[in-house]
């Protein structure tokens, strides 16, 4: 913990003071946060000093929180008084010197009532995050790496956004979601993805009427995260990571709860994925901050993350726990208040997405393997064809579990029917659960239809 001088500058006495009464008080900054609902991250800088405009408002509520008669109130004037004035007047010059140039106008933190979006896990530092969309060029409109990714060639872009792009940045991200559903995120998917997204990122550029800027920041947002998610199911896990977190600082600048609830759920199952439980949980929380703005289907989303991520841990009482808020919000779903894009969490998604909690359950924990069959069974029966892989993904991991604690004649069945889809998608996801299967299978060498359905497996997955 960095030792702090509050005679060193204003900011950093309001930073002492702050943690010192954190401390004696023995809460966690993450404790804090939700009570103010910030991050984490931003209590941290803040109490560093290193945090450059704390709202009055925010300082009113660690009044309350504490109780400590306004003493923060009271400070603010003298740590962040002048600096926020001098922010306005700033803004005001920029506002006046670029009217003739149509630049986009950016309003910062208009969901978490911030003036700057707070660090994120594995973000650049913070004079990284601040240049977002201050200046000309593509390194405006996207974390710096991201340029590298998403950069507009040869594509041809307006001069001023109309309605009609936004409407078509909105129709791409639907045509390709469904390819990504029905075939998996790679091959011409992804090539298809990626420049759509060269394309939206371009029109960030562009002058934009300001009646438009939330939707055309909504719009790529919606589209950054179906880019994210093809490269996810392709094992671009570098590319997807920047997609959605694009993706949510364009949700933070819509002011879209809901997109920007969907950008973290996807970087909690991506985290889950690849090894980093901790990191998933900590995505799916920072999702659910004012889960009163919220659907009950998008919360029941983030509560499955959460529970994807206690089950890779093998924590049974937590997992089971996330299980049941998951269900318990997903029950009082209306899809009729859902936006249209999370038509895709129906029953059947949700017990294949608590199904692969329970899943490691049984697996890591040696919890029964009955909870998570079932949920898989219904998922399998419940996904239609324009949800292929994630049919094929639920009875390939259904295959795998009565292969490692059930019936293995049974699992084999079950397993070529996975065989007869998964042969066709252009996922890598799904190539790696066929693996599982296959080591699964292989403890059963005396068993001929074990023997067979690795032999068909070994075959698929390496050509």
């Amino acid at each position: 913990m960095k030792q702090l001088d509050p005679g060193a500058s204003p900011e950093e006495w309001f930073g002492n003071e702050l943690r010192e009464l954190r401390l004696a008080h023995k809460m966690s900054a993450r404790v804090l946060g939700r009570l103010v609902q910030i991050s984490d991250d931003v209590i941290l800088y803040i109490e560093k000093g290193k945090y450059p405009s704390c709202q009055v408002e925010l300082a009113k509520q660690l009044d309350e929180v504490f109780n400590t008669g306004g003493l923060f109130e009271r400070a603010w004037p003298m740590v962040f008084g002048k600096r926020d004035a001098d922010k306005k007047r700033a803004d005001a010059d920029k506002t006046l010197a670029s009217r003739g140039e149509g630049a986009v106008q950016v309003r910062r933190g208009r969901i978490l009532g911030r003036d700057e979006p707070p660090p994120r896990p594995g973000s650049h530092e913070p004079v990284d995050r601040r240049s977002f969309l201050q200046v000309s060029g593509i390194a405006a409109i996207a974390p710096i790496d991201l340029t590298q990714v998403f950069a507009p060639s040869d594509l041809s872009l307006p001069e001023t956004v109309r309605p009609g792009h936004i409407v078509q940045v909105l129709e791409v991200a639907t045509a390709i979601s469904g390819w990504d559903n029905q075939f998996g995120g790679g091959g011409m998917v992804r090539d298809i993805a990626s420049r759509a997204m060269q394309w939206s990122v371009g029109l960030l550029q562009a002058t934009c009427p300001e009646p438009l800027r939330s939707d055309l920041f909504a719009g790529v947002s919606r589209l950054g995260i179906v880019v994210g998610a093809s490269a996810f199911d392709s094992y671009a896990h570098d590319d997807a990571r920047k997609a959605f977190k694009f993706a949510a600082d364009c949700a933070e600048e819509a002011g879209d709860w809901h997109l920007r609830a969907k950008t973290y759920s996807f970087l909690a199952r991506q985290a889950v994925w690849i090894g980093q439980p901790d990191d998933g949980l900590t995505y799916a929380e920072k999702g659910l901050v004012r889960a009163d703005r919220l659907t009950a289907t998008e919360q029941a989303m983030l509560h499955t993350a959460r529970a994807r991520a206690f089950g890779k841990m093998g924590d049974v009482r937590d997992c089971m726990v996330a299980v049941g808020q998951a269900d318990d919000t997903f029950a009082q779903s209306r899809p009729s208040e859902d936006p249209l894009w999370m038509a895709y969490y129906d029953e059947a998604q949700h017990n294949g997405d608590t199904a692969h909690a329970l899943f490691d359950l049984a697996i890591l924990a040696g919890q029964d393997p009955g909870r998570a069959a079932r949920r898989f069974d219904t998922a399998v029966k419940g996904h239609s064809d324009a949800y292929k892989r994630s049919r094929a993904i639920s009875r390939t991991k259904l295959a795998a579990l009565l292969m490692a604690k059930g019936d293995p004649r049974q699992a084999a069945a079950i397993g070529h029917k996975a065989l007869d889809e998964v042969g066709r998608l252009t996922s890598r996801r799904a190539a790696d659960d066929l693996r599982q299967l296959g080591a699964f299978s292989a403890k059963h060498p005396k068993i001929e239809e074990a023997v067979g359905l690795r032999e068909r497996i070994t075959a698929t997955v390496s050509a």
